[in-house]
């Protein structure tokens, strides 16, 4: 059977690839040909006829013997000068002319191949018609020297050159191109060679497998399997090598049915075979599966090596599970296996990639413990890490550690360097090591021009940016990210709109990154509806938003007037398959608790597969946020009892549900377990939340105590619990005190100063304080005034402090005339009630409070459904009181979301509990 017929089974008839001449059947050779020197042809010496014997040979017999004897001595030369590595004088001995014989020169051309010597390499072709004898195999050596040195076009002009191509020659070309990692080429000569009558052998079946493999051509590796069994590869001695092949091949090709059925079929299954089983399964992110093969092939005889356990350390380090990964490893050294550089490098790259960097640093240090020598990839990473956590001293020890290990020339580790010292913020020494690199590439010009963007240098950066090209190396679409980044950092949104506009004109496409820069940009210069444009705009332009966009657009979303826009965007994530991302799913539980929804954030709590600590943390916080602390108690317990361990979020939110509910004693049973039950140690956020449940208890001394005896220096956020706490129960002493240390860490404060002044002025107490702040006297004139967003009829207004001159205010004015007399009742009983200090000036210097005006003009707009609105300021009691008797007597839910709290007004009662 013919190499067409066995391939037209599968695949007939075979394309012609190269439109070759009958003459040459590779076309696809340089125009320019190389063509070696003549042959030497072998002269045929006549049989002299028989003579009688003599006692002295013949002049020309001696002559003939002189001259053997001359060869072999200049064998014996090249042989002893090639042995010892004395490559140059041998080629100078064949300058001589003597011939040489097709060992020697055979064995001279892999000492070229051993020493990556291609130039003494090329003197050596030239000297090949000194060659007694030249066959196919020494052409075939030269073919393999100029490939093994890395000149991957000479051997070709040598391979098309040569008048007689067998398998060896192939080989050598094939593996040149494999080892260069050329795997289109690799298949293009599989085609060619059965063309050419050449079957590959078991050898060669495995190369074009991986070539297969690495290009994702499943059906070319189908055709291969299929070859494989018709030939008979698959009943060799060697075939538990060409079956792995196989078996790798539809696995690395995502054909996992394919796959498990051969891999159930193999007659014998080694470490391999699991291997790429296994392998297969982590590329999918089926990292279940792949443990229950992980045990299956110890049940069935076969120990795990380090490759196994590699392969799924890292699969989880990629999936950001490198707790798991963690504990695989420590397993894998219980079990016997010293951890390589492979599973080192793979947990410090995922603990970095993971924003984990203070222990990927640590896990270096444990990594040098264990006198385990890094290479340029682990210090890629660790320095990464580095600039994460912006250390500079850490990335300074690393740079000194990769010189000595000798891998700071390494174009990842120097690109990594100057990423480190520009995200660090010293671009001098970025600067240094630029202009120090011989040869640079994009990431290396994309780091420094992102250094000087991000230091606030945009027009360095932009200089830079402009003469990328001037140096050889063309802008990518990161290039174009990271200088449209560096502008919107520096909050100018018109430049980075420019750029953005541009790239399309410079033939730059546009990718759906460049989309959520400008997204999540918008967000961070407050621009939230061109946010929500550049959304719109990315899907009409056919741009497919990935979980990025969806993660960057939400934040847009999380207030009480864009509940509708949630839903339209989690129909786009329902559209685009997205929900499997876990992160999309807890962001958007996060957004519709924020945007109000309650009834939406728990269905899609409840319909998520999978659920991590970042899910209940969503719920959880969702639920606080609505006052429904017993809900969020009810889910911290049933979070315990699936085995999902808390993090520090977690018990914070679950103190903060204590304290709504003045649960005193529980929360402080939590607090004092945290550390020996779960392992968590208080940070500053839980320290504040043991301050906020013991005020709202009324425990203010304990409070107070509680605040002296901290391991910490208390931050903002604990003098504010108490300032909270102090206010409401009426303490003079302790708001005076909370308010002179928040003076003291924020003596710049608008509000705090403007506390500071009410707290003088009515009850004498801080003339000291302000006195200490070196501010002077703080007066009125330091106006504070309020502002809120209310959405009627589906468009936002915003209402100014005072500002009767909006829509319909003489019917605003009749409205708050018509209640004006229960709401000053009731101010008055709440000025009876507590300590009314307040942030926003005072309605008899400032006008009425926008708040207010803004309830009116919802009254008089709508006569139905909820009212919501969003003040810029702390609601004060008098408002807040106003907006319990409105939702009472209008029978209507009024949401207002200040920076302190979501109120949720019904029924004459506010969520808060009159505590805020």
């Amino acid at each position: 059977m013919d190499n067409a017929a066995l391939l037209g089974g599968a695949r007939a008839p075979i394309p012609i690839l190269f439109s070759p001449k009958p003459e040459d059947p590779l076309r696809h050779i340089p125009s320019k040909r190389f063509k070696p020197p003549a042959f030497s042809t072998k002269q045929t010496i006549p049989v002299p006829p028989q003579q009688p014997p003599q006692r002295s040979p013949t002049p020309a017999a001696a002559a003939k013997g002189t001259r053997a004897t001359t060869q072999n001595s200049t064998d014996q030369k090249l042989k002893r000068l090639s042995r010892d590595g004395k490559l140059r004088e041998a080629i100078e001995v064949l300058e001589e002319g003597s011939t040489v014989a097709t060992k020697t020169y055979i064995s001279l051309l892999q000492s070229c191949i051993d020493s990556k010597s291609i130039g003494e390499g090329r003197r050596l072709h030239e000297k090949i018609d000194l060659v007694r004898n030249p066959n196919t195999f020494v052409e075939t050596k030269l073919v393999s020297m100029y490939a093994k040195c890395g000149n991957l076009e000479e051997a070709w002009k040598m391979f098309v050159g040569m008048r007689h191509r067998n398998l060896f020659t192939w080989a050598a070309m094939i593996n040149g191109y494999a080892r260069e990692q050329m795997w289109e080429e690799v298949l293009h000569l599989f085609f060619q060679m059965m063309e050419e009558g050449v079957m590959p052998d078991a050898f060669l079946f495995p190369k074009f497998l991986q070539a297969c493999a690495n290009t994702g051509d499943a059906e070319t590796g189908r055709l291969l399997h299929s070859l494989a069994i018709r030939t008979g590869l698959l009943e060799l001695a060697v075939e538990a090598h060409v079956s792995n092949s196989i078996l790798g091949m539809y696995a690395k090709c995502g054909e996992m049915d394919s796959a498990k059925k051969f891999f159930e079929k193999m007659d014998a299954r080694d470490r391999v075979s699991w291997n790429s089983l296994i392998s297969g399964h982590c590329q999918r992110c089926e990292n279940e599966e792949a443990l229950r093969l992980f045990q299956r092939m110890q049940i069935e005889g076969i120990e795990p090596g380090l490759v196994t356990w590699n392969i799924l350390i890292t699969s989880y380090n990629q999936m950001g599970k490198s707790d798991v990964a963690m504990g695989l490893m420590k397993k894998m050294g219980n079990s016997g296996l010293v951890p390589d550089v492979v599973t080192w490098t793979s947990m410090i790259s995922g603990f970095t990639q993971n924003n984990r960097a203070d222990q990927a640093l640590d896990l270096f240090e444990e990594m040098l413990l264990a006198e385990v020598e890094p290479n340029h990839v682990t210090f890629a990473s660790a320095l990464a890490a580095c600039a994460s956590l912006k250390d500079y001293r850490k990335g300074n020890e690393l740079h000194a550690y990769a010189v000595k290990a000798g891998c700071a020339n390494r174009l990842l580790v120097a690109n990594s360097l100057i990423d480190m010292y520009a995200k660090c913020g010293r671009l001098e020494d970025a600067q240094r090591l630029f202009y120090g690199i011989a040869e640079r590439d994009a990431f290396t010009w994309n780091s420094l021009i992102g250094g000087y963007a991000q230091a606030g240098y945009c027009g360095m950066a932009y200089d830079l940016f402009s003469r990328m090209e001037d140096g050889g190396v063309p802008r990518n679409f990161v290039t174009w990210n990271v200088m449209i980044s560096g502008y919107l950092q520096n909050g100018d949104m018109d430049q980075a709109m420019e750029l953005f506009q541009r790239m399309e004109y410079d033939g730059v496409g546009r990718s759906t990154s460049s989309w959520n820069l400008l997204i999540s940009g918008s967000l961070q210069n407050c621009q939230r509806n061109t946010a929500l444009g550049l959304f719109c705009q990315m899907q009409s332009h056919g741009e497919r938003p990935n979980y990025i966009t969806i993660l960057s657009v939400l934040p847009a979303c999380a207030n009480i007037f864009s509940t509708l826009k949630v839903k339209e965007i989690h129909g786009c994530v329902f559209r685009t398959a997205l929900l499997s991302e876990v992160s999309v799913s807890n962001s958007l539980i996060d957004t519709y608790m924020k945007s109000g929804d309650v009834i939406s954030a728990e269905s899609m709590f409840a319909g998520i597969p999978y659920k991590d600590v970042q899910s209940w943390n969503a719920l959880i916080e969702g639920h606080i946020l609505h006052n429904q602390p017993e809900t969020a108690i009810d889910l911290f317990e049933q979070m315990k009892l699936e085995e999902v361990k808390p993090d520090q979020a977690t018990l914070a939110s679950v103190l903060h549900a204590y304290g709504l509910m003045g649960l005193v004693d529980e929360g402080r049973k939590l607090f004092s377990s945290m550390n020996r039950v779960f392992q968590i140690s208080a940070t500053m956020e839980h320290y504040a939340a043991m301050v906020n449940l013991l005020g709202r208890s009324g425990r203010l001394k304990e409070a107070s105590e509680f605040i002296e005896t901290m391991p910490l220096e208390p931050d903002t956020s604990v003098w504010t619990a108490l300032l909270t706490a102090s206010r409401k129960y009426g303490n003079v002493e302790l708001t005076n005190l909370a308010l002179g240390h928040l003076l003291r860490i924020k003596p710049r404060n608008s509000v705090i100063r403007r506390l500071s002044f009410q707290m003088h002025a009515l009850y004498g107490q801080t003339g000291d304080v302000l006195r200490m702040s070196s501010l002077g006297k703080v007066s009125d004139e330091d106006d504070n005034l309020g502002c809120c967003w209310i959405q009627v009829k589906n468009k936002v207004h915003n209402i100014l402090t005072g500002d009767l001159s909006f829509i319909n205010s003489e019917r605003i004015c009749n409205k708050l005339e018509s209640m004006s007399k229960e709401i000053k009742l009731i101010e008055m009983a709440v000025s009876h009630r507590q300590l009314i200090i307040e942030e926003e000036n005072k309605e008899e210097a400032a006008g009425i409070h926008s708040e207010k005006i803004a309830l009116a003009f919802a009254l008089i707009s709508t006569t139905h459904g909820s009212i919501r609105i969003i003040k810029s300021l702390r609601m004060c009691a008098h408002c807040h009181a106003t907006a319990k008797f409105i939702s009472r007597v209008s029978h209507r839910e009024i949401m207002i979301k200040d920076p302190r709290n979501l109120h949720h007004f019904k029924d004459g009662r506010c969520s808060c509990g009159d505590y805020w």
